[in-house]
């Protein structure tokens, strides 16, 4: 590893204590996806870079708040990507005390009005025989009794990755999932999310962060922007939301939107309630 990272169980750690920042990944599942965001930011601050492995939504909940607990500099600033924003939002929500800013970048919408949009645009941005692709691995990853889930979670994430990405620059997976653990173990942490948003439980415990709260899109990304944005803007006493042109839904790896991501990054991290 490079000089000043290291590996624990389920964290990884940059730069120097204290460790002020954590970066939490998306998938769920996806494990070391954010450690070059961590390794940039590292330049600066000391980061955590905590790796949930447990199979339901509490238990990553109560991971993620037991690793800030244990290593963090409290209160934290977390950044949440994709399906982490969510994580990162409802620790916020729960644990006021741990967590002084969150950062929302990807996040899925926080309404279930706004999911229509996201299954036609990805649509849209397939060939007819992956459109029918795709759906055939959406049922299989649905089915209880199907087999061969990891594989079809796997190539479904890769046709995402074609539909979500505006101007790619290709990145060599991080590999950090815990081992022998199938992607698609995760599965049902977020199937349990996506029933929170549906019922309004999710808006319920975002009505309930007190921290200031930054979100981060890509106008490109099939996840609305205005999903985020409206609902968070209605709730929320200290919200701002940036929207970076010519972006998917992973900024870090966009050729035109890289160095606007990092320099809001940068930007948020050194004005955090003066701590940096």
């Amino acid at each position: 590893m490079p000089e000043g990272e290291t590996q624990m169980d389920n964290l990884r750690t940059y730069g120097e204590p204290p460790f002020r920042i954590a970066v939490i990944h998306g998938g769920p599942g996806a494990g070391g996806e954010m450690a070059p965001v961590a390794r940039v930011l590292a330049a600066r601050w000391g980061v955590l870079e905590p790796l949930q492995t447990a199979t339901s939504l509490q238990g990553q909940v109560q991971e993620l708040q037991t690793a800030l607990a244990a290593h963090g500099d409290l209160p934290i600033t977390l950044i949440g990507y994709s399906w982490g924003a969510w994580l990162g939002a409802i620790v916020a929500a729960r644990y006021p005390a741990s967590v002084g800013k969150l950062i929302l970048v990807g996040s899925g919408p926080y309404e279930h009005r706004y999911l229509a949009g996201i299954h036609q645009v990805r649509m849209d941005r397939l060939d007819e025989t992956e459109r029918a692709e795709f759906e055939a691995l959406i049922r299989t990853l649905d089915d209880p009794t199907a087999k061969g889930k990891d594989v079809a979670f796997a190539r479904l994430g890769a046709l995402a990755s074609k539909t979500d990405q505006y101007d790619l620059i290709p990145e060599k997976p991080e590999g950090a999932k815990k081992a022998g653990e199938p992607s698609n173990a995760f599965h049902g942490v977020l199937q349990e999310a996506q029933a929170w948003r549906k019922n309004g439980k999710l808006l319920q415990l975002a009505a309930r962060i007190r921290c200031p709260v930054v979100a981060i899109h890509g106008d490109y990304d099939p996840h609305p922007a205005a999903g985020v944005r409206e609902p968070l803007s209605r709730l929320l006493a200290d919200f701002r939301f940036h929207l970076l042109a010519r972006c998917g839904h992973k900024p870090w790896i966009e050729r035109q939107a890289r160095d606007r991501f990092y320099a809001i990054l940068r930007d948020e991290l050194a004005s955090s309630r003066g701590k940096f």
